[in-house]
């Protein structure tokens, strides 16, 4: 591997070996890498054939520069091809909205220092108008087979691609436009405080009533623009005062419900000022289980307010229990945690598309005995299980104290996600 502090825009790493065994990603981003791959292919087969000749080691030396990475490929009759994938250099003002984003918080920069990527730094990107990691579409393919679409080349690049991503996120952020020499130097630049005073309205926007503006549409002005984003959530009154708390009422309980609603609305202000906030569907509204593992979530993060016993009782679980609903909702939110506490019976249609997966998934030698119950396949003599979920992704988990514990997030390879119950690395 090439020396990771040298200035050149563009990194070569040498051929890896065949991945027999093992899953290709074993991080959540390189997890997100994959499912760019697999959401977007038209043709599955094709993105069958990429893991196949990924695992054997089939991709050459990997280069990788802004906005494009190439290797050889070879196919199985050792014919090489080239092989390229491109993905979109962020713009000047995208760097410069993360680059501000990060020097904010001193963890994030701590995190890129050790090669990793923390969810909170891609959901603070997010936030920020910046999508770091692809998603549906982003990954567009070249090769010189003739393939318009992902061919089983390009396909096995990206494989190939997870697996160096797994090492050192920096390769994602050189894609995206900047070397991280010059990343890290930008970050040191930038990490002089600085403050910045907020934009002061002197008079408030002034509304129209709703019944006017729909009779009035062809000659009212157009509507403001939205409000900017703030940086960070707003901060609830403290309620330490002089009065003690009315009767009923729990200050640290009512401290740690403001704290986690200011946190939500700030999120979902994110949500809608993206500008493809239209194209996503509609969040079901959560049931008073799911909220209080959210919630949970957020005890996790601030520990001076001990209420996770309370969540635990209102919802139903015990101490261990709501634990689990933790893990698996930091895994995939109410999705994954329906995983974890729903069991349901496979269709004959899904069923026997689970079971193709499960049978194209290893080679036939390598294939692990699986024992199937509704949605769950365990490894026969194992500690390892393969659940479905309702969407077709494989969620890893495995038994820890007597209980099945979700350990990774999903994936569209049952490969990948029974490497990581298994604790492959």
């Amino acid at each position: 591997m090439s020396d990771p502090y040298e200035d050149s825009p563009e990194r070569t790493f040498a051929a890896l070996p065949p991945a027999r065994g093992r899953g290709f990603a074993q991080t959540w981003w390189g997890q997100a890498w994959l499912k760019a791959l697999e959401d977007a292919a038209l043709d599955s087969e094709q993105v069958k054939t990429g893991r196949r000749l990924a695992r054997v080691g089939a991709v050459g030396a990997v280069s990788v520069r802004p906005g494009r990475i190439t290797a050889v490929v070879q196919d199985r009759d050792r014919t090489p091809h080239r092989a390229d994938v491109l993905l979109q250099q962020l713009s000047e003002d995208q760097w410069d909205r993360f680059l501000d984003m990060a020097v904010e918080r001193a963890g994030h920069i701590a995190a890129l220092l050790d090669r990793e990527m923390p969810p909170h730094l891609v959901e603070d990107a997010e936030t920020a108008g910046v999508e770091l990691l692809p998603g549906l579409g982003d990954l567009e393919p070249e090769c010189d087979c003739g393939a318009w679409d992902h061919c089983g080349h390009t396909a096995a690049l990206c494989y190939q691609m997870a697996r160096l991503l797994d090492q050192d996120p920096f390769v994602l952020l050189l894609m995206r436009g900047r070397a991280e020499r010059e990343l890290l130097d930008e970050l040191q630049e930038r990490s002089v405080p600085r403050a910045e005073a907020a934009p002061v309205r002197d008079e408030p926007y002034e509304g129209v009533d709703a019944a006017e503006a729909y009779a009035a549409a062809d000659i009212l002005p157009p509507l403001p623009a939205a409000p900017v984003l703030p940086g960070e959530p707003g901060q609830p009154p403290l309620l330490d005062t002089e009065a003690g708390p009315a009767a009923g009422v729990d200050p640290t309980a009512l401290a740690f419900l403001a704290t986690q609603t200011a946190r939500e609305a700030h999120r979902l202000l994110a949500e809608a000022l993206r500008p493809d906030h239209e194209a996503h569907p509609v969040e079901s509204e959560l049931t008073a289980a799911q909220d209080a593992v959210r919630l949970a979530v957020g005890a996790a993060e601030s520990p001076e307010f001990p209420v996770t016993a309370r969540l635990g009782e209102g919802s139903g679980r015990d101490r261990e229990g709501l634990e689990l609903g933790v893990r698996a909702w930091e895994y995939g939110g109410a999705t994954a945690l329906d995983v974890l506490e729903a069991e349901w019976t496979v269709e004959a249609e899904t069923l026997a598309r689970a079971r193709a997966a499960l049978e194209s998934a290893w080679e036939e030698d390598e294939r692990p005995r699986l024992r199937a119950s509704r949605n769950r396949w365990t490894v026969v003599d194992g500690q390892a299980q393969l659940r479905l979920g309702r969407d077709g992704r494989w969620w890893p988990y495995r038994k820890e104290r007597g209980r099945w514990a979700p350990v990774g997030p999903a994936a569209q390879d049952p490969a990948t996600a029974l490497a990581l119950a298994e604790g492959r690395e």
